[in-house]
């Protein structure tokens, strides 16, 4: 799965999947209010949950074990993480709603796909990113620090550090320099 090779899902996969989904279920179905309960299913589900990350329900994901999460990182709703392969999310990063990470994908070959077959690339989002709502993120993309991918953006190619961008496909717009947002207000 981590090779970035073809393969085949097997029974023993499909098992081992099992045992995430449930996890998954149990977290999605734990009252908002039992952040500790949250935080403990979360810790089991990834492959690391940071100090003061914080994920909002529900959470939608292939395996979870595949994940891992930096300090401080908040992901709102609906994140779907379809992570077949490592997706690594750094520290202070901020997902909207509704954003989709695909490490997993299928070959262009329709005989192979009418077999299932499949084959991943890692996502990597570094630090200090802040990903819009309802963004997809395509196999094998890393977004450098610090930059701003806005809403609604298809993410098919690396993005830089300290840039925005967004479109469909999405494209860098213009670099972001500290300071750039600070607005003075007179009363």
């Amino acid at each position: 799965m981590h090779s970035g090779e073809v393969y085949f899902e097997t029974e023993e996969l499909m098992a081992e999947q099992a045992i995430y989904r449930d996890l998954l279920f149990q977290f999605n179905h734990t009252l908002p209010s039992k952040q500790a309960e949250k935080a403990e299913l979360l810790k089991k589900l990834l492959g690391s949950f940071g100090e003061a990350s914080y994920i909002e329900q529900p959470l939608h994901a292939n395996w979870g074990k595949n994940t891992y999460f930096g300090a401080r990182v908040y992901a709102n709703s609906s994140l779907t993480l379809v992570d077949d392969t490592r997706i690594e999310i750094q520290d202070d990063v901020m997902m909207g709603p509704n954003v989709t990470l695909c490490a997993g994908t299928h070959p262009l070959d329709p005989e192979l796909r009418r077999k299932n077959a499949q084959y991943n690339l890692p996502v990597v989002i570094e630090k200090n990113v802040w990903i819009g709502a309802g963004t997809i993120v395509l196999p094998g993309v890393t977004i450098g620090e610090n930059s701003v991918i806005g809403a609604g953006s298809l993410v098919t190619k690396d993005i830089p550090k300290n840039v925005l961008a967004f479109g469909s496909p999405c494209k860098v717009m213009r670099t972001i320099e500290s300071g750039c947002d600070i607005k003075r207000h007179s009363h």
